[in-house]
């Protein structure tokens, strides 16, 4: 069990990868490639709406992960649950189980 909340940590951390710095360069890049020239007004807001886009995209990843993680986690208890042993009787010791 300790290695499924392990692994939903470490998803949920490299789902977020994208920093916000990350996201400006990004932002400013592609207005810069679209061929609007930076202290323009026009640049700044396409530079607005590329970063606020890109931001967007990067918590709906880390959401979608962490739904994805929960999923899994409910999953394994689910099934974990369903395949226990049952019964009142049912004693385990370093001999077996009986």
């Amino acid at each position: 069990m300790r290695v499924l909340f392990v692994a939903g940590a470490l998803a949920l951390t490299l789902a977020a990868c994208q920093t916000a710095q990350e996201s400006a360069v990004d932002a400013e890049f592609t207005c810069r490639e679209a061929g609007l020239r930076p202290g323009t007004r026009s640049y700044d807001r396409c530079v607005n709406a590329a970063y606020n886009s890109n931001r967007r995209q990067a918590d709906q990843a880390a959401s979608q992960v962490a739904v994805g993680t929960a999923a899994a986690l409910v999953g394994g208890a689910v099934l974990g649950a369903a395949t226990a042993p049952r019964g009142y009787y049912y004693r385990c010791n370093a001999w077996g189980c009986w």
